[in-house]
């Protein structure tokens, strides 16, 4: 795989299911257009595929409970409403799509009624004046000339989003038949005030009312919190619907009027490193509020939500499970009090990646992704799984690079698990030791683009899930917390010497690379293992605790969860602070807008390795955030790529 093959990245999303309609959005990075490319394909059960919409950015499909329509976003060009993502509907048997919405900053997570006459979606409603929203007097400003942001709150901007509280997200819902019979989209009104952002709509079974998750106490004060709210459907007050126990998310409802939702016991009042837990709460009849009740085991289980919501099929709830680098489909009985994951139905496991499924009676489809597929859709048969489609045949066309699954022991005793992707040829290949960020988060079986780049340029790539990360038991996850910088570092080495006791390895030649967390850890074994490396590449990293505490979207909360208070213990975590004990060629990689690792945490650790006399680099993308690498402007994503070749070339040739 070469650096612009990531066109051949085709990823399904989330898969809806009704009868024989079976649509998913398919598409990946375009270079030509520099953004990305997503149409509806109509999957057939017995195996292959057709083109549902053309694009060119259409996604989320859903369909209603009568089987009749289609709802879904599209895209188009420009800014503004014209450009963002808009609601559509077109009939279930085919036909041109007609738009509902037109909202400045366009809108996300369509949710039909139960009689399939209503459509509950939320929005981003920007203040007058911003965004390219005409002021009161109808002047449309450019972003240098809006008035200044008055901050009153730690919580006001995320990365990847920008600032929130001049623009919260609301609650609308919309009366499909007008709007279809409308010549142009309406100005609905929301059904929520702008206090808190408000997140995944779904009916209550009788269509009177639509619950959605909000932070605790309507955002009084800052906090990760959510419980489940309630409001009619033709308007007034929010009510409280379900308390949670840290946070809510993808609330769905049973036949008998069971909530389901995934959520997190919050420990120490910290969110960081909790696993996700499938939660119950009613059935209702109309009262509330309820109180949750978690029906999967804390430790060993750890639902993905972002493979979607729960899905509910009578007597047990289906739900993606993270486990040792795979995602597993897993149904949970809802009779089940605090199950352990060995007490789960396995309904698809192995060495994949789930990354959504539905369900209609018996029929279960999935999308899973293989260490030689980006993802394709499978359906789950009794008589075991059958793909029905192979969006990554020309990605295997371009060549994959094998992939070794690797186990080992870390100086204390403690297991550690990853894999090796291999280039071809008998080598000794130089070797890149790349540490995921996070930390509470996995390396999985699925293609890994940045591996398979750097082994098809003749590198061999040790990945791994050290301490710290997700998939193993939240005590493994938690083992870094007020440490990192330890244990995890024992692992990240450990991983990689068992790597270099093949012979087609060269230990003489070996690179650390990483970002986010994996950035800290690169400047971290570059300052206090530097003799195992011969250059580093460091990216949108954590350099200095002390200053990430009030730059950093979330540093106010993660620094004292994984570091602890005291300045002091934070400057000593800190590669910043030990910056002159780097003495190998260093790379620092950062993007202008990233907010989750500002760019300040970049520009410090380059000027500091300068003035030590270190041989660094410092490559800055304009335009970008922290997620460049997964969801950038493909032109980007391709120049860091060649950045990266070229670096490893003049210091691992």
């Amino acid at each position: 795989m070469r650096p612009a093959d990531i066109e051949s990245l085709v990823v399904p999303g989330h898969p809806a299911l009704h009868g024989d309609l079976l649509l998913v959005a398919v598409g990946g990075p375009d270079l030509k257009s520099n953004a990305e490319r997503r149409s509806l394909r109509r999957v057939a059960l017995a195996g292959g595929e057709s083109a549902w919409t053309h694009g060119p950015r259409d996604a989320s499909p859903v369909i209603s409970p009568d089987g009749r329509w289609v709802a879904f976003l599209r895209g188009g060009s420009g800014r503004g409403a014209e450009g963002n993502p808009q609601l559509h509907v077109m009939p279930a048997g085919g036909g041109d799509a007609k738009r509902l919405t037109a909202l400045p900053l366009g809108v996300s997570a369509p949710a039909w009624s139960p009689d399939s006459g209503r459509i509950a979606f939320v929005a981003r409603i920007p203040e007058p004046g911003r965004y390219g929203v005409p002021h009161e007097n109808g002047e449309v400003l450019e972003p240098d000339a809006e008035a200044p942001r008055r901050i009153t709150r730690m919580d006001y901007r995320i990365d990847d989003i920008g600032f929130l509280r001049d623009r919260p997200q609301r609650l609308f819902a919309l009366d499909v038949a007008a709007a279809l019979d409308a010549d142009e989209p309406g100005e609905p009104e929301p059904l929520t005030d702008g206090a808190v952002d408000v997140e995944h709509p779904v009916w209550t079974p009788d269509g009177t009312r639509i619950v959605f998750t909000a932070p605790v106490g309507w955002g009084r004060v800052e906090t990760e919190e959510r419980d489940l709210y309630v409001v009619g459907a033709d308007g007034g007050e929010p009510d409280l619907f379900v308390r949670g126990e840290g946070l809510i998310e993808h609330p769905v409802f049973g036949a008998d009027g069971t909530v389901f939702f995934y959520g997190q016991s919050f420990v120490d009042d910290y969110w960081e490193v909790c696993n996700t837990g499938l939660y119950a709460a009613g059935p209702f009849d109309g009262a509330g509020p309820g109180q949750a009740r978690r029906l999967t085991e804390i430790e060993s289980v750890d639902c993905d939500a972002s493979a979607g919501a729960p899905v509910p099929r009578g007597d047990d709830v289906l739900v993606a499970v993270r486990n040792r680098g795979a995602v597993e489909l897993r149904a949970v009985p809802v009779t089940a009090e605090t199950a352990p994951l060995a007490d789960l139905p396995v309904v698809f496991d192995g060495q994949a990646v789930v990354r959504g499924f539905a369900a209609d009676g018996p029929v279960v489809v999935a999308v899973v992704a293989t260490p030689v597929s980006a993802g394709d859709v499978v359906l789950l048969a009794g008589d075991g799984p059958r793909v029905l489609t192979d969006y990554s045949e020309p990605l295997r066309d371009k060549g994959l690079c094998e992939v070794v699954e690797l186990n080992t022991t870390a100086p204390d005793g403690y297991p550690v698990h990853g894999w090796l992707v291999l280039p071809d040829g008998d080598g000794p290949h130089p070797v890149l030791r790349v540490v995921h960020g996070g930390p509470f988060a996995q390396q999985d079986w699925a293609v890994f683009d940045e591996a398979q780049v750097y082994a098809s340029a003749g590198y061999a790539v040790v990945l791994g899930n050290p301490r710290g990360s997700a998939g193993y038991g939240e005590s493994h996850g938690r083992a870094v917390v007020r440490g990192l910088g330890t244990v995890d570092a024992d692992d990240v080495l450990a991983l990689l010497d068992v790597a270099l006791e093949r012979p087609d390895l060269d230990a003489g030649r070996v690179g650390i690379m990483g970002g986010s967390y994996g950035g800290f850890m690169t400047g971290w074994l570059a300052a206090h293992h530097g003799e195992r490396f011969q250059a580093a590449w460091s990216e949108r990293a954590v350099n200095d605790w002390v200053s990430m505490v009030g730059s950093s979207d979330i540093g106010y909360t993660f620094v004292d969860l994984y570091v602890g208070k005291d300045p002091e213990v934070q400057r000593d975590r800190s590669p910043l602070t030990h910056a002159e004990k780097i003495d190998i060629p260093f790379a620092v990689v950062h993007s202008e807008q990233d907010w989750r690792c500002p760019i300040e945490q970049g520009q410090r650790m380059f000027v500091a390795l300068r003035r030590h006399g270190t041989e660094t680099e410092f490559l800055l993308f304009p335009g970008e955030g922290h997620e460049l690498t997964r969801s950038g402007k493909p032109r980007h994503r391709v120049q860091r790529f060649d950045a990266v070749l070229d670096w490893w070339s003049r210091h691992l040739s």
